[in-house]
């Protein structure tokens, strides 16, 4: 029986080693994007559901982009709204595209939308996403089209946080994004791999929507997008300067619902693409990848079970268990996760002490997602439910937390070689 547990430990070590490895690519050097004179026309596509207290942020800095306004427009697709959503678009002067078919999910609008690309959007050469609660860069779309003048269909952007200081929950979903944006996507681009999309400043060129449609099926339609993309050999580009300031839960209650929707979304692709991946998994490292992305619910809930199991045996004394070197492995991991969440803040620019309390208990966060991950996989179905979004920050104010961080840095290397 020793020997089964200390296999299976290999197996889960090996799993969480293969994380380790491609993180490593973030300190790579990786090809710039080229910049380009030859300005694309981009359709910027919102669902929006009772966004009323958020929206206007959003178009305001989707309006005030540094690129040439007859090259882009936008598009609010309301969807079972109670609020004054809708009127407040009409202040702004965006165009609304409503639709009379039932609609349970983001994934639901957005393929609504699309199925009207030979009619509203016949002129439109790619499609750019965002969700109400976002504020984005001025050079958001400048960057985009420099990724869809170099040959990319499909492209994401860096997901930075509006809120990252308004609670632990808050603090712990930014280093989450900030650690997808550097260890996932930065450090995949690097070693020349295609990135993982996560659900907003997200680029789908009008190309990829005529060859291959959007059709979505499962409650985390960036997910399944990704494996998809993975399946048709369609490579995913990281751009790191097309910045999306997202707002993030404030309490755990919505960070749970949020994060349920999440792994059963992975399970519902897991369901629907084993076929394809299994066929492909040795033949190309992007289908490779994404199954390894897709089955981190059922990773998680086999390791908690192994060590719920292998612990009542050691008590049993059915194993010989070193219970000394075992409380230094958690010790050490722990102490490991705070260095890592440290390196993640620096290279988000942002200041450690504003940040300490996610850093200090992004383990928490972690291990919150075990009973999530069981209810995902117990559970038969999960609903697509609505988050309520409330923190107004504008562009303006969003920037100036990253600007001034990257300033200070700026000047302390200044006075470091004065000195």
């Amino acid at each position: 029986m020793d020997n089964f547990f200390r296999v299976l430990e290999i197996m889960l070590s090996t799993y969480m080693l293969y994380f380790g490895i491609i993180a490593i690519g973030v300190f790579l050097k990786n090809k710039k994007i080229q910049k380009s004179d030859v300005k694309r026309r981009f359709a910027i596509l919102v669902p929006a559901r009772n966004e009323e207290r958020v929206i206007r942020n959003l178009l305001i800095s989707l309006k005030n982009q540094n690129y040439d306004k007859r090259k882009y427009d936008i598009f609010v697709l309301p969807n079972n709204c109670t609020d004054e959503t809708e009127k407040i678009c009409n202040i702004e002067e965006v165009n609304i595209m409503k639709f009379e078919e039932k609609i349970t999910s983001k994934g639901d609008v957005l393929k609504l939308a699309f199925s009207k690309i030979n009619d509203e959007f016949k002129n439109y050469d790619s499609f750019l996403i965002f969700d109400s609660d976002n504020v984005v860069h001025p050079d958001f779309i400048s960057k985009m089209n420099d990724a869809y003048n170099s040959g990319y269909k499909v492209a994401q952007g860096y997901r930075d946080s509006k809120n990252p200081s308004d609670t632990w929950i808050s603090n712990t979903h930014s280093l989450y994004y900030w650690l997808q944006n550097f260890f996932f996507n930065k450090a995949r681009m690097n070693l020349g791999k295609s990135c993982f999309l996560n659900g907003t400043g997200m680029m789908i060129s009008r190309e990829f929507i005529e060859e291959n449609g959007y059709n979505v099926f499962t409650i985390t339609e960036d997910i399944e997008l990704t494996v998809q993309c993975a399946i048709k050999n369609v490579k995913i580009l990281f751009v790191e300067d097309a910045i999306t300031y997202d707002e993030q839960p404030l309490k755990f209650g919505d960070s749970y619902k949020q994060r349920k929707r999440w792994s059963k979304g992975m399970l519902e692709c897991l369901k629907i693409y084993n076929k394809d991946i299994s066929k492909r998994v040795l033949k190309k490292f992007e289908i490779l990848d994404a199954g390894i992305l897709i089955i981190s619910p059922i990773m998680q809930i086999v390791g908690t079970l192994f060590y719920i199991v292998y612990g009542i045996l050691g008590i049993m004394e059915k194993l010989n268990i070193n219970y000394s070197s075992k409380l230094i492995y958690i010790v050490v991991s722990y102490l490991a996760m705070i260095v890592v969440s440290s390196i993640i803040t620096k290279f988000a620019k942002k200041e450690i002490r504003k940040n300490i309390k996610g850093i200090l208990l992004l383990p928490v966060f972690i291990f919150s997602w075990i009973p999530i991950n069981f209810e995902a996989v117990l559970k038969k179905q999960v609903k697509w439910e609505s988050i309520e979004h409330s923190r107004i920050i504008s562009i303006e104010n969003a920037m100036e937390k990253r600007e001034i961080t990257a300033l200070s840095e700026v000047s302390n290397k200044k006075l470091l070689k004065i000195s």
